[in-house]
């Protein structure tokens, strides 16, 4: 699921530059709550009723058949979690007909992008002070530092980051950032599986993407996302478990719809507004990024079948991969994946 992928890889990018300090809290595992099982259920079915209005908003895996052309889709969880052991079998016999395996960054990518960033870490991190401390309230900085401390990471360095970066971060609870540095999700183990078939990896996109994915957001919104990850930072690991128990579920849309209840929450927000930046958002982490998929997905497919994996949330929308591919002459339909 995107956050959760760059979450991930702003873990692995605090830890590539070599912060020594970054896992000492660290727990061996998470325990959390639904909190949309909590729910009343006339919330819950509302939740419901906007995710599955959205195309192909249920279900992990899929096929693309276009004339002679096979491409198999799985959504991913980028996380650790033991239910991946049952989803691989089930995954395990479509990779095999497979060709090539694309994902939205390879074992190259991750090490370009950790050479990029040993080399200059400004994308991340302004030397001189980013200014945060001063865009934050002094009960926000305290509660952002006070987060962030728990994540290992002390307010000296807080300073330094960027708002976005700082959003990131706060999306991984305490309990899982060793598991979010390490890999394990089911990216890492397609491409574990894949290596071990010799079947070639892709990569979707190049190396720095995540890096530039909030160009286009101002600093006011960047800060407005910081704000939205300190209302529920204390319920980290309830909204891991929630984002957890959708994605095995098939109903990763879900936590999209989720996501947007809990930010009409927040004290200011108007239906309106929310609609907007969430509308903004999703083409910054995923529209724009869908499109530029395709033409990948395209060529790949001129070597023969492929397995295309990637964070879940893609697959559906009216934007999402499998749209797309419907627009361009491909027969989309889902395959059991429980």
């Amino acid at each position: 699921m995107k956050f959760r992928s760059i979450a991930r890889q702003a873990v692995g990018l605090v830890a590539g530059m070599g912060f020594g300090m970054f896992f000492a809290t660290a727990q061996a595992q998470c325990v959390g709550e639904n909190l949309i099982d909590a729910l009343p259920a006339s919330d819950r079915q509302t939740l419901l009723a906007a995710a599955h209005a959205q195309p192909n908003a249920t279900g992990n895996l899929w096929q693309a058949t276009r004339g002679n052309e096979t491409l198999f889709l799985s959504g991913t969880f980028h996380l650790d979690d033991p239910r991946h052991d049952a989803l691989m079998q089930r995954l395990l016999p479509y990779l095999a007909q497979s060709r090539t395996l694309l994902v939205e960054a390879g074992p190259k990518e991750e090490a370009e992008l950790q050479q990029k960033l040993a080399k200059d870490p400004a994308a991340m991190m302004d030397m001189a002070g980013s200014g945060l401390q001063h865009m934050l309230s002094p009960e926000e900085w305290t509660q952002l530092t006070d987060a962030l401390l728990q994540r290992g990471i002390p307010s000296t360095i807080a300073e330094k980051l960027r708002p976005w970066f700082v959003s990131m971060m706060l999306a991984i609870p305490p309990c899982a950032l060793q598991l979010a540095a390490q890999g394990g999700g089911l990216d890492k183990r397609l491409i574990a599986a894949a290596t071990e078939r010799t079947i070639p990896v892709t990569a979707l996109e190049p190396f720095d993407t995540a890096l530039g994915l909030f160009d286009g957001l101002s600093a006011d919104e960047q800060i407005l996302m910081i704000r939205n990850a300190l209302l529920v930072e204390q319920q980290s690991a309830d909204f891991l478990a929630t984002t957890a128990d959708a994605f095995f579920a098939g109903e990763s849309r879900l936590i999209w719809e989720f996501s947007r209840l809990i930010a009409n929450q927040a004290p200011g927000a108007t239906p309106e507004k929310t609609d907007a930046d969430f509308a903004q958002t999703e083409t910054a982490l995923m529209v724009d990024r869908n499109i530029a998929w395709i033409p990948r997905i395209e060529a790949a497919l001129q070597d023969g079948p492929a397995f295309a994996a990637f964070g879940a949330l893609h697959l559906s929308g009216k934007d999402g991969v499998l749209a797309l591919l419907t627009a361009r002459g491909f027969a989309v339909t889902p395959l059991p994946d429980r």
